[in-house]
């Protein structure tokens, strides 16, 4: 997961790689003020002004910082309706899961498709997972690592009874998507000085994904009578809606790959990313807090 890659058209000088998150190549570090501020104006987007360019690198330094404040502001006011619903399960749904009595794996499949082609917060961590991966082996590895990770633990989660709290654990998956994308920007080399295993975080945060997956089966009065294959039904739901997100998701991420606009974006989408991620966490801590 080279990320710093896509960045390395953005300029050389210290300030510039600092903005960039600490990943951008030492080599050329002697470009002019005037091409590194450039550089820089282009991987936002184009967005600033051109009387931009001709500021000190501090002052390149504070207005990115207050970009990146804006992208996230931003994704809080967008997100806001999709972040109420991370995990849905409408009234019909829930009556039907709770009147089933034996196995009803078709039923059970299409919810557990549904609850993943529309939970907000399992889409935005996957899409923070594959936005730096090219080859189809890693997309394929990480998601499985991810798929390992929550299978686990919805399985013991309803079969074995493992009980947590619905609003913790929704924070923490909320708390998984903000640490995809600081990974992505770069801000462990930056800040701390190293990078993470990221294979192992996915596994890990797949897991808790597994577990609030589990907790939404958990506040329903769900029979005994079938329930391993209604479960083994719904969790391989899960599974198909997660390939046809995926497909789409990686469709789209192609497509943009192949426009500059990619390396120039890369850097703000994954603070909106990141914006998305903490949005998420407040408001299951709200929640937690207000509606325990």
């Amino acid at each position: 997961m080279r990320n710093a890659a896509f960045f390395r058209a953005a300029g050389r000088r210290p300030a510039v790689r600092r903005l960039a998150g600490g990943a951008l190549p030492s080599a050329g570090t002697r470009m002019r003020t005037m091409t590194a501020c450039e550089a820089v104006r282009r991987l936002a987007g184009g967005a600033l002004p051109s009387a931009w360019t001709r500021r000190t690198p501090g002052a390149v330094t504070r207005t990115v910082r207050r970009l990146a404040g804006g992208a996230l502001l931003s994704a809080a006011v967008l997100l806001l309706p999709a972040a109420a619903a991370g995990h849905p399960m409408d009234t019909q749904n829930a009556a039907f899961v709770q009147g089933v009595d034996g196995p009803a794996p078709a039923p059970f499949l299409y919810l557990g498709a549904k609850h993943m082609v529309t939970g907000t917060d399992h889409l935005l961590f996957l899409v923070g997972v594959i936005f730096f991966l090219y080859r189809l082996r890693d997309v394929v590895l990480y998601v499985s690592l991810f798929t390992l990770g929550h299978s686990i633990t919805l399985l013991a989660g309803v079969l074995g009874g493992l009980q947590v709290n619905a609003y913790l654990i929704d924070a923490v998956i909320g708390l998984s998507v903000c640490y995809k994308a600081f990974e992505n920007m770069g801000g462990f080399e930056r800040v701390f000085g190293y990078r993470p295993n990221t294979k192992g975080a996915v596994l890990v945060f797949g897991l808790f994904h597994g577990l609030g997956l589990a907790t939404k089966l958990q506040e329903f009065t769900v029979t005994d009578a079938g329930l391993v294959a209604n479960i083994l039904s719904f969790n391989a739901g899960v599974e198909v809606g997660q390939v046809l997100a995926l497909s789409a998701v990686l469709v789209a991420m192609t497509l943009w790959r192949m426009r500059p606009s990619f390396a120039r974006h890369a850097f703000v989408t994954n603070a909106a990313l990141m914006g998305g991620g903490f949005l998420l966490t407040a408001q299951q801590l709200f929640g937690y807090v207000f509606y325990p």
